[in-house]
């Protein structure tokens, strides 16, 4: 039997299982993982158990009590599958998060319902990325159904890693498995969009800012220091700075150039009351050419230039002061030699299975898959979803998914890991070749 053949098997065993792999989805969606607070410890265990169903024993990973506090969430239980498919090859690991932000307002689907109008799944993590758990599960179902059936010699591993902080950082999602050494995989393909492989992504810093004034009664305003005016000053000069990074523009197709955003403020205690203390958070995008340190280092002198300014001419006991703490800082993926393989594989399966062919590009969000770059892992962004965020409605309200794309993103996966696990892959050094290997072009994102 040709490898055609066996990618003609998994298609076929995908479409037979696919009311299974929907109600698996809305089974995961329907138990809330709002982050933060972040109390997720209960989702880890409901997808534990609907794994076991699959006969896949689910290893948990609690983060201890005392890390998750200090980072500022609830419970973190993360998961690993193991799959070994026989002696040699590589280890392949598939990333999805269970984590989402909350779902806010304007919803005309239940966010935590899974509901289904018109082939089209609502609610929250539809798309980002319980979606994924669900590709990567039934996909790594039909890989071992069609081995099993045809008796293949696969060589290497499969591992499903699904974490929970995706939306904090991902340090206690696979920075902590990678960094216990609970898991060491040689590539890695995490939850993405069907559409496009992701080579190339943004950094990101966010930093909290707490402006210090004095309270005072709104009739006397002369004997307080308004914080809440000193922070307007400081962010004035920060929003100025998306001028000049506008003219910054990156290489990567895909990602355009840098930003900062403030996405939270809060302060005061009345109405009618002088605000003594006005804090918001900052989320600055930094570019793969940008440097980490400096984008810092610059933000850090606006806010310092802003308050000299601000303090000018002011006696000391008029005057506001800050702290500045740095909440994440999450460096760009850059490609890594040795993603070759994820990526030729992934746009030949997507062009069959779609239809059109699947670009290589950059993407201005930041991911988990940099914390497995840092450690040598290449790894791209592949899975369920539509052609962009912006239509997965991700973060907003009414977040949606194609059950069509969750079908399909699902074939691509499997055939990825037939290849990849395939003697015959390995031993052209993931360069595709012959008639099932058509070769296409990486893109200005790839390596």
């Amino acid at each position: 039997m040709t490898l055609t053949q066996h990618y003609q098997q998994l298609d076929q065993w995908i479409d037979t299982h696919f009311d299974e792999q929907v109600q698996f989805l809305q089974a995961l969606v329907q138990v809330p993982t709002d982050t933060p607070p972040g109390n997720n410890a209960p989702h880890a265990e409901l997808t534990t158990q609907l794994l076991q169903s699959f006969g896949y024993e689910a290893e948990q990973f609690p983060v201890p009590a005392d890390e998750v506090k200090a980072y500022g969430l609830t419970s973190i239980t993360n998961l690993i599958v193991r799959r070994p498919f026989g002696p040699g090859g590589k280890t392949i690991a598939l990333n999805a998060h269970g984590d989402v932000v909350p779902p806010g307002e304007g919803w005309t689907h239940p966010p935590y319902a899974g509901e289904i109008h018109n082939g089209t799944m609502f609610g929250r993590a539809t798309a980002v990325s319980k979606s994924d758990f669900s590709t990567f599960t039934f996909a790594l179902r039909a890989l071992e159904a069609i081995q099993s059936q045809n008796r293949l010699a696969l060589h290497g591993n499969v591992e499903l890693h699904f974490t929970y902080d995706e939306e904090f950082g991902g340090e206690k999602g696979p920075g902590w498995l990678l960094s216990h050494g609970h898991t060491h995989p040689d590539l890695m393909i995490a939850a993405g969009f069907s559409y496009q492989v992701v080579t190339a992504h943004n950094g990101c810093l966010q930093m909290e800012i707490t402006v210090h004034g004095k309270m005072a009664h709104a009739a006397i305003p002369n004997t307080g220091v308004d914080a809440l005016q000193g922070a307007v000053y400081i962010l004035n000069h920060l929003y100025a700075q998306n001028k000049t990074y506008q003219q910054v523009h990156s290489k990567v197709e895909g990602i355009k150039h840098p930003y900062l955003n403030v996405g939270r403020i809060e302060g005061g205690t009345n109405t009618n009351v002088v605000p003594g203390t006005v804090t918001f958070k900052l989320d600055r995008r930094i570019i793969p050419e940008e440097d980490p340190t400096q984008v810092e280092s610059n933000i850090r002198e606006v806010i310092a230039q802003a308050i000299i300014e601000f303090n000018q001419g002011r006696a000391l006991e008029a005057q506001i002061r800050i702290d500045i703490k740095r909440l994440l800082m999450a460096n760009a993926l850059q490609p890594l030699a040795g993603n070759g393989p994820l990526v030729q594989a992934i746009q030949k399966h997507g062009q069959a299975i779609f239809g059109e062919r699947i670009p290589s590009v950059g993407t201005p969000l930041y991911t988990d898959v940099r914390l497995y770059a840092e450690r040598g892992i290449p790894g791209v962004i592949y899975g369920a979803g539509p052609r962009t965020v912006l239509e997965s409605h991700a973060k907003r309200a009414d977040e949606r998914l194609n059950l069509e794309d969750l079908r399909r993103a699902t074939k691509v996966i499997a055939r990825t890991l037939l290849d990849l696990l395939t003697p015959a892959h390995e031993s052209t050094s993931g360069q595709p070749s012959g008639a099932d290997h058509p070769t296409y072009s990486l893109g200005s994102g790839s390596a």
